[in-house]
């Protein structure tokens, strides 16, 4: 790899390439980088918007990214992959996803007009005035408070999801069992994080994309609980884990239901592990 360089040679590089280019009229820096309250390192991506005249110069044109940009160490073309469960949004822009070898990575995407966002972005170029307004405000990332029936939902998916995760492992079917546990059950456990990190911060942070931002606001042992809730595939230990989120879940949801006054079905918590139990300690 080659020595990374600096964010101003990189600002300098899309605005040079921007500003040499009549074709392109304005320029839009989103994602994180937008984001003034988002921690900064070597790590985070430049994702760029040029709004063009023309998408259609711009499509798969490999030649002007190699050109303008430099030969990418590793890329990606949404709009012409579609890997298996995923379709390009097949909207009109065109987007480059562009790992370079000395590990800056410049996500960009080019459309005819400014597609509606709410995220926080910052304009870097506008030739014309035609740019709507935009705002850098961060809000739209925070978590956002629940009501009774989006808690009670997300409750009951968490337990019932539970019984066909204790089934697979009793079949010894682990990839059923693994991919139900971490894509329907986590994705449970983690809204639920969500929301315990907002009723203690009155839902003013953003606990960032897939929880990344976890380990700032939880509570350091509620954290390493967490991260418990994680295992590999030895049933024994995926045990374990299932039964630290239930118990993890517990404590949270019940904290949550707390703060904003909503109920909370034990029952149902209570049968659940009850059946997980004599599944773990049965034979079928």
């Amino acid at each position: 790899m080659k020595q990374m360089r600096s964010e101003k040679e990189i600002f300098e590089l899309i605005l040079c390439i921007a500003e040499d280019d009549p074709r392109i009229k304005a320029v839009v820096l989103n994602g994180s980088r937008a984001d003034p309250e988002a921690p900064r390192d070597n790590y985070q991506d430049y994702d760029i918007i040029y709004i063009a005249e023309d998408v259609a110069p711009f499509y798969n044109n490999l030649g002007w990214i190699d050109e303008k940009f430099g030969h990418p160490f590793v890329m990606q073309l949404p709009e012409l992959n579609s890997p298996p469960g995923c379709l390009p949004d097949g909207d009109g822009h065109f987007t480059y996803l562009m790992l370079f070898d000395d590990g800056n990575r410049i996500d960009l995407s080019i459309y005819d007009k400014y597609p509606s966002s709410d995220e926080p972005a910052v304009v870097l170029l506008d030739k014309c005035g035609c740019l709507p307004p935009l705002s850098d405000d961060p809000s739209c990332w925070q978590v956002a408070k629940p009501d009774q029936k989006l808690f009670s939902d997300c409750c009951n998916e968490f337990w019932w999801c539970l019984n066909n995760v204790a089934k697979g492992i009793a079949r010894e079917e682990l990839p059923y069992a693994l991919n139900m546990y971490l894509c329907n059950v986590h994705d449970m456990l983690d809204w639920m994080v969500r929301w315990y990190i907002g009723v203690s911060t009155d839902f003013s942070v953003s606990a960032g994309k897939l929880g990344k931002y976890f380990g700032r606001y939880l509570p350091a042992h509620v954290y390493s609980e967490y991260l418990s809730t994680f295992s590999d595939s030895d049933p024994a230990h995926l045990w374990s884990a299932i039964f630290t989120a239930c118990s993890l879940f517990r404590k949270l949801a019940l904290a949550v239901a707390e703060n904003l006054n909503f109920s909370y079905d034990l029952t149902e918590d209570e049968n659940m592990q009850e059946y997980l139990l004599h599944v773990k300690n049965s034979n079928l």
